[in-house]
C-alpha cells in the first residue's frame, strides 16, 4: 500500500514539478530570449537596407547593433544561471549550447563580413537567419507541460511565433530591394519561400489555438490591412517571377508591413496571456490533484500500517510455536536422529518425528502440517540412507571375511609347497605368490576397517616394536627399497599390534608409490617422552602445503567414508585405525623433497622392558637345524633377528642331519590361532646352530622376503650353465665366534637392503657325537674324502705326522652367502664388460 501510495504521488508531484521547471524558464530564458529575437530581427532589417544602398554601416546600424548586443549579453547571462540549471532538461541542453555559441561566434562573423562588404543582400538576411533558427529551436523544448490540451496550444503559438518571423525576413528583403526596384532570381526565390511557409504555418495552427488565443489572431487575419498585405506579396511574386521589376504599389509594402506587424503583436500578446490564464488553472489541478493524491493516501497507509500491525501481531503469536518446534527438529531432534543412525543404533520413524501441534488460523496450521511432512520424510530418508549404509559395511565385511579366509588356506597351502620345493626359481615364484597373498590379506582387512569391523588378525601378548614393523614392511611390494633403522627394545601390547602392522604398511606403500623407483624409504623409530615415534620418509616429490593441511585434517578426524570419494582408500584406512587407537598421524614435507609421515603410539600402548614374555621348553641340542619358514613367521629366540631363507644359488649342496643338545627358550608371540605344535625335546650330537622353528609359523605378519639385508642381483639358471660344481665349505661351529651371514633371497633387478639384521641364539656345544647319515629334511650329508681316490687317501705322510686342528666347516649360510657373493662379482664383470663395449662402440660411431 505505501508503494502504491508513494507511486501515486510521485506521478502527481512529478506533473508539478514539470509544471514548476516550466514556469522557471520562462522566467529566465524566454522572456530574454523574446526580447533577443526582436532585436536580432531589426539588426537583419536595417542590414539588409544599408546593403542595397551600397554603405557598409550607418549610425542607425550601429546603435542597433548596441542594442542587439544587450540583449544577448542578458540571454546568455540567464542561460548560465542557477536557476535555468536547476530547471533545465536534457533536450532543452543541446539546443541551448547551440544558440549560445551562434550568439558568441556567428553573429560577429556576420557583423565583420558586412562591415568588410563580404556579404550580398541576400547573403546577410540568411546569415541573421541561421542565429534565429537556433532561438526558434530553443522556444520549440521550452513548450514542455505535463498537460496535454495545453502542450498543444503552446506549440501551436510557437507556430505562429515562426510564420511571424518568416514576415519579417519578406520585410527585410523587400525594403532593400525598393532601393534598386527589383530583385534578382535568387532573392524571389527566397521571397517565394519564406511567403509559401508563412501562409502554411498560419493554415495550420491557426485552429489548434484554443478559442480564448485563435481570437486575437482571427481579428488580425480578417483585417483590411492583412489583405492588402497577402495582395502585395501576390503581385511581387507574379511580376518578379515573368523578369519584370517590383510592382508600382511595392511601395506600399513598407507602411503596409509597419500597420499588421503592429496588429501581430498585439494578437500574440493576448494569446499568450489567454495560454496563460489556461496554465493557470491546470497548474491548480495538479496541486490539487497533489493534496488528494498525498492527503488521502497518507491516511489510507497509515489504517493499512495499523491494521497490519494487529493482523501482524496476532500472527507472530501464532507462529511462535510453529517456530520453535522447528528450530527444536533443525538443531536437536533431527541431529540427534543422524547420529543414532551413524552409530548403527534402530530408530523409530513415528517416535522421532511426531507431528507438529499447534493452534491459530488455517494458514499456520497448513504450514504446520507441511513442516511435519518435512520432517518425516528428512527423518525416513536418513534411515534409508543408513539402512543403506549398514548394507554396503555388511557386503564389504563378508565379501573380506570371505576373501580372509581364502587367503589364508592360500597362505597355508603356500607355506606347504614352499616346504618341499628346493629349486630356487621355483622357490622366488612361490615367494613372490606368497608376497602378493600377504597383501591381498591386507586389502581384505581394509575392506573391513571400511565397514566399521575390526580384523581377525590379534595377539594377547606385547610383540617387539621391531617385529611390528618387519611386518608391516612384508606387506608392501617395492619391501626391497624399504630401510628399517635399529628399533628401540620396546614391545607393542598385542591388542594393537593388527591397526599398527595395517597402518604402518599403508604409510609405507604410498611411499614406496609416490617416489621414484631408484629411492630408499626409511623407516625409523624412537621412544619418546609421549610415547613412541615412527617415522616414514620417501625421495619423492612431495605434495603443496595447502595438501599437507587438508590431509592432516581428515587424519585427524577422519571424515564418514563416501563411496563416492574412493581416490583415497588408504588415507581413510589411517585415519579410521589412527582415530581407533588414539594414534597421532602427521603428514609434512620432508628436507630431501618427499614426504615424512609421523606415527606418534601413545605410551598406554608401549609396553617398554625388551623381549614379551617366553615359554621355556626342555630341549637340549648341540645343534639344531630347521627349515626356515617360508610364510609369514617371527624369528625364534630371545633376540628377534631375521629368520635364515633359502638360498638362491644354482647348485645346492645337501646340509648334515640336525643334532640337538642342551636347553632351548623360544618366544611366545601367538597370534589369536594357535601353533601347530610345540617343539619337543630331541637328542643331537652336532655343535649348536641357530634355532628355528620347524612348524608352522607363530607369528603369521612375517614373510621369508622382507628378511632380507643384502642387495643381490638378479641370477638366472643360463648365467652359469658353464660354471664347474664347487663343493660348500665346511660349515663354522657355532662357537668359533664366526657369526652367521644373514640370509639372501634371489629378486629380480634392482633389488636392495630391506630390514636389519638380527642373529639367532646359539645353544652350547656338544662333543663327541656321531654324524647322521643325512639332514633332516631328507638331503644327502656331505662325507669329507668320500670322492677321493683310494691311492690319495692312502698316501704316507710325508713328514712326521703332527697333530692338526680339524678343519672346521662353513655353515650353509655362510655357504650362501659366499656363493652369493661370486654371483654378485661375476654380474658386475658382465655389465662392466657390456658399459665398455657400448661406449666403444660409440667413439667408432663418432669417427
Amino acid at each position: 500500500m505505501s508503494a502504491l501510495w508513494g507511486f501515486v504521488l510521485n506521478l502527481t508531484i512529478g506533473d508539478g514539478l514539470a509544471l514548476l521547471r516550466a514556469s522557471s524558464l520562462y522566467d529566465t530564458i524566454g522572456v530574454t530570449s523574446t526580447d533577443l529575437g526582436l532585436q536580432i530581427q531589426a539588426e537583419r532589417a536595417l542590414a539588409a537596407d544599408m546593403l542595397s544602398s551600397g554603405d557598409s554601416t550607418s549610425p542607425a546600424f550601429t546603435e542597433q547593433q548596441r542594442k542587439t548586443s544587450a540583449s544577448v549579453q542578458s540571454f546568455t547571462k540567464a542561460a548560465n544561471s542557477e536557476e535555468t540549471a536547476s530547471s533545465m532538461t536534457a533536450e532543452l541542453r543541446a539546443p541551448l549550447d547551440q544558440l549560445l555559441t551562434s550568439l558568441t561566434e556567428t553573429l560577429p562573423s556576420v557583423r565583420d563580413s558586412i562591415a568588410l562588404g563580404r556579404f550580398s543582400r541576400l547573403d546577410a538576411i540568411k546569415a541573421y537567419n541561421q542565429v534565429m533558427d537556433g532561438l526558434f529551436a530553443v522556444y520549440e523544448r521550452l513548450v514542455s507541460v505535463p498537460d496535454l490540451n495545453i502542450y498543444q496550444h503552446a506549440s501551436a503559438m510557437q507556430a505562429m511565433g515562426n510564420a511571424y518571423e518568416m514576415l519579417t525576413r519578406e520585410d527585410a528583403l523587400i525594403r532593400g530591394a525598393l532601393t534598386k526596384g527589383q530583385l534578382s532570381q535568387a532573392e524571389h526565390s527566397a521571397f517565394s519561400d519564406w511567403v509559401s511557409t508563412r501562409r502554411f504555418l498560419y493554415q495550420k495552427n491557426r485552429p489548434i489555438l484554443g478559442e480564448g488565443m485563435r481570437e486575437p489572431y482571427d481579428e488580425v487575419l480578417n483585417s483590411p490591412v492583412f489583405t492588402r498585405f497577402t495582395d502585395l506579396e501576390d503581385r511581387i511574386v507574379e511580376q518578379v517571377r515573368s523578369g519584370g521589376p517590383l510592382p508600382t504599389d511595392a511601395k506600399l509594402w513598407q507602411a503596409t508591413v509597419d500597420q499588421l506587424t503592429v496588429k501581430l503583436d498585439k494578437a500574440r500578446i493576448d494569446a499568450s496571456d489567454a495560454l496563460q490564464s489556461d496554465a493557470r488553472s491546470v497548474a491548480t489541478g495538479i496541486m490539487a490533484r497533489i493534496a488528494v493524491a498525498g492527503g488521502l493516501g497518507l491516511v489510507a497507509v497509515v489504517a493499512t500500517i495499523i491494521f497490519s500491525v494487529r493482523f501482524g501481531r496476532r500472527l507472530v503469536s501464532d507462529l511462535a510455536g510453529l517456530r520453535e518446534t522447528a528450530m527444536d527438529l533443525a538443531t536437536v531432534r533431527l541431529p540427534h536422529v543422524v547420529e543414532r543412525l551413524r552409530r548403527g543404533e534402530d530408530v523409530d520413524v513415528s517416535a522421532e518425528a511426531p507431528p507438529i501441534e499447534v493452534s491459530g488460523s488455517a494458514e499456520v496450521e497448513d504450514v504446520a502440517l507441511a513442516f511435519s511432512t518435512v520432517q518425516r520424510t528428512a527423518v525416513e530418508a536418513a534411515v534409508g540412507q543408513a539402512n543403506l549404509r549398514k548394507g554396503v559395511n555388511q557386503v564389504f565385511l563378508n565379501l573380506a571375511r570371505r576373501k580372509q579366509s581364502l587367503l589364508h588356506r592360500q597362505l597355508t597351502l603356500l607355506d606347504a609347497m614352499q616346504r618341499r620345493v628346493s629349486e630356487p626359481e621355483s622357490l622366488e615364484d612361490l615367494f613372490r605368490l606368497d608376497h602378493l597373498t600377504t597383501r591381498m590379506r591386507r586389502h581384505a582387512e581394509g575392506l573391513i576397517i571400511l565397514s566399521g569391523a575390526s580384523p581377525g588378525r590379534s595377539w594377547r601378548k606385547p610383540v617387539p616394536i621391531v617385529d611390528v614393523v618387519r611386518a608391516a614392511v612384508a606387506e608392501v611390494e617395492d619391501y626391497t627399497r624399504v630401510t628399517v633403522t635399529p628399533m628401540p627394545n620396546a614391545s607393542l601390547l598385542g591388542a594393537t599390534v593388527a591397526d599398527i602392522i595395517h597402518l604402518l604398511a599403508e604409510l609405507v606403500e604410498n611411499a614406496t608409490i609416490f617416489s621414484p623407483p631408484q629411492t630408499r624409504v626409511q623407516v625409523r623409530g624412537e621412544l619418546v617422552a609421549n610415547g613412541l615415534v615412527l617415522e616414514v620418509e620417501d625421495r619423492g616429490l612431495g605434495l603443496a602445503p595447502e595438501e599437507y593441511t587438508e590431509i592432516n585434517a581428515k587424519l585427524a578426524a577422519p571424515p564418514e567414508f563416501d563411496l563416492a570419494d574412493s581416490d583415497r582408500l588408504g588415507l581413510f584406512v589411517v585415519g579410521q585405525l589412527a582415530a581407533r587407537n588414539e594414534i597421532s598421524v602427521v603428514l609434512r614435507s620432508s628436507p630431501y623433497g618427499g614426504t615424512t609421515a609421523i606415527v606418534l603410539v601413545p605410551r598406554s600402548l608401549v609396553a617398554e622392558g625388551g623381549a614379551p614374555a617366553q615359554i621355556t621348553g626342555t630341549v637340549t641340542a648341540d645343534k639344531i637345524e630347521r627349515p626356515a619358514p617360508l610364510i609369514t613367521g617371527l624369528a625364534t629366540g630371545p633376540n628377534t633377528g631375521p629368520m635364515p631363507a633359502l638360498a638362491a644359488a644354482p647348485d645346492l649342496r645337501p646340509a648334515p642331519e640336525p643334532r640337538h643338545a642342551g636347553p632351548l627358550k623360544e618366544p611366545d608371540l601367538e597370534p589369536e590361532f594357535e601353533p601347530a605344535f610345540e617343539p619337543e625335546p630331541v637328542e643331537a650330537e652336532l655343535e649348536p646352530e641357530p634355532e628355528f622353528d620347524s612348524g608352522p609359523s607363530t607369528s603369521p605378519f612375517f614373510t621369508p622376503a622382507a628378511l632380507r639385508t643384502e642387495p643381490v642381483p638378479p641370477a638366472t639358471r643360463t648365467d652359469f650353465d658353464d660354471l664347474p660344481e664347487v663343493p660348500l665349505p665346511p660349515r663354522v661351529p657355532a662357537d668359533s665366534g664366526v657369526p652367521a651371514e644373514p640370509p639372501l633371497l634371489p629378486r629380480r633387478n634392482g633389488l636392495s637392503r630391506a630390514l636389519g639384521n638380527g642373529s639367532a641364539e646359539n645353544g652350547s656345544a656338544g662333543n663327541g657325537a656321531t654324524k647322521p647319515a643325512g639332514t633332516h629334511a631328507g638331503l644327502p650329508r656331505r662325507v669329507r674324502q668320500a670322492s677321493m681316490a683310494p691311492q690319495l687317501r692312502e698316501q704316507a705322510p710325508l713328514s712326521a705326522p703332527t697333530t692338526e686342528e680339524p678343519t672346521e666347516e662353513r655353515s650353509p649360510e655362510a655357504a650362501r652367502a659366499m656363493f652369493s657373493a661370486f654371483q654378485r662379482g661375476a654380474q658386475r664383470g658382465r655389465e662392466a664388460a657390456d658399459q665398455q663395449e657400448d661406449r666403444s662402440f660409440g667413439e667408432k660411431g663418432d669417427e
